[in-house]
């Protein structure tokens, strides 16, 4: 059934985003975020939740209706223009963290940049880091890995790798965040209350993610997925090398080609049109360069709930970017070769509203904070001819978007 009176052929409603006339400015929003509050911005503008009117269950593959379900429950009693928030984890059986906030407050798009005034407060002055493996142990694992592709059935896998860091004073998420915004301004930055039972202080999921899984926005949907990467440096001679490097690199495009061509297939699933460029562009980061594909679609049914954007993202996770391929055998072997649960990290990050219009990231160049403990994850895609040196460059190039927030850049 629809969750809105739309008759077939009436014309959708634009994005929550966009409706009601936005009256908070970006800096506003970042600066009344607290723990505990659900916060996202991107291009497409800002989002900041705060209670819980409703927390949304069902199984991985099922949440998209039980969001409708929850919002259509939120509708009747009387909330405006409902919204689901919240992250889902990488496996199937992960936790996952979707409300229906009671206060959604939106600020629109805006050319100008959340001022660096925003950025307040520092960081704690000393930290402690555990390598969740040791450099040397996720080499070794990324031959083990090369050795599972040589054997043919699997084609990519991507391995990650951490850092536990305890600072000397509690960890403020609001300072992090704000400072994650200033300095990844082209990103998808979020933070999201985590907290489970067992937890002995608040918990948040806190990221500047490069990769937007999928945006929809009235009958129209976007993906760009990424992959294939190589590290930014201060030398533009030498980055101007590196984005030709990765353009013609058959290892690289090979392994974004993995990614597009997936992400394009289960697009094509709910779009009655689907537009895929011939070949990857290259974007940059503060501190990656990535082959970047972006695929545009229109879909067949905007009022059904099985074509929501949070359907849309449950279908496409996890894409090659974060898993590998095939996707279940990939799935097995990082489960068999990395050395704890990825939990939050390679999930995914966003909001649906009640039109199904919403937009979900990949939850990469993430962290989880509580109280004064971090945890980080940066991982690389392993295909053939992958060097296992590389890739430990590469997972420390992508750690470096949080631990710049701290300060810490050296240390990966």
């Amino acid at each position: 059934m629809s969750r809105h009176s739309c008759r077939k052929g009436d014309p959708v409603s634009p994005s929550v985003l966009a409706r009601p006339r936005p009256v908070y400015r970006a800096e506003e929003l970042l600066g009344a975020y607290l723990p505990g509050s659900f916060y996202y911005s991107s291009a497409r503008g800002s989002l900041l939740a705060d209670g819980v009117h409703a927390s949304v269950g069902g199984q991985a593959g099922a949440r998209a209706q039980a969001a409708a379900e929850a919002m259509d429950a939120a509708a009747a009693a009387g909330v405006s223009d409902p919204v689901v928030v919240g992250a889902i984890g990488f496996r199937p059986d992960d936790e996952a963290s979707l409300v229906v906030p009671a206060v959604v407050r939106r600020a629109a798009a805006s050319n100008n940049r959340v001022s660096d005034r925003a950025a307040v407060g520092s960081p704690p002055g000393r930290w402690s880091v555990t390598p969740r493996p040791e450099p040397d142990v996720y080499v070794e694992t990324v031959h083990r890995a090369l050795a599972r592709i040589a054997e043919g059935e699997l084609r990519k896998v991507v391995l990650a790798r951490g850092l536990e860091l305890t600072a000397d004073a509690p960890i403020s998420v609001p300072s992090l965040l704000s400072r994650l915004v200033v300095l990844n301004p082209d990103a998808h930055v979020f933070a999201v209350d985590v907290t489970t039972s067992e937890d002995p202080a608040p918990r948040s999921l806190i990221g500047a993610s490069p990769e937007l899984l999928v945006a929809r926005r009235g009958d129209t949907v976007v993906a760009n997925p990424l992959a294939g990467s190589l590290p930014r440096v201060a030398d533009e001679a030498e980055n101007r090398r590196r984005i030709e490097a990765l353009r013609t690199s058959a290892k690289d495009r090979a392994e974004h080609a993995y990614v597009a061509d997936q992400v394009a297939g289960v697009l094509s699933r709910f779009c009655t049109e689907l537009t895929v460029p011939d070949g990857p562009d290259v974007i940059g980061t503060a501190t990656m360069w990535h082959l970047s594909t972006r695929i545009t679609g229109r879909i067949a049914n905007p009022t059904d709930p099985a074509f929501s954007s949070l359907a849309l993202a449950e279908a496409l996770h996890p894409t090659p970017a974060v898993c590998g391929t095939p996707t279940d055998l990939a799935r097995d072997v990082i489960k068999e070769l990395e050395s704890q649960n990825r939990g939050y990290y390679a999930g995914l990050v966003g909001w649906t509203d009640h039109h199904g219009d919403g937009e979900w990231v990949v939850t990469i160049r993430s962290a989880e904070v509580c109280d004064r403990t971090m945890w980080l994850s940066a991982g690389a895609g392993i295909v053939e001819g992958s060097d296992p040196t590389a890739e430990l460059t590469e997972t420390s190039a992508k750690l470096r978007t949080l631990l710049r927030a701290l300060g810490l850049e050296d240390i990966a």
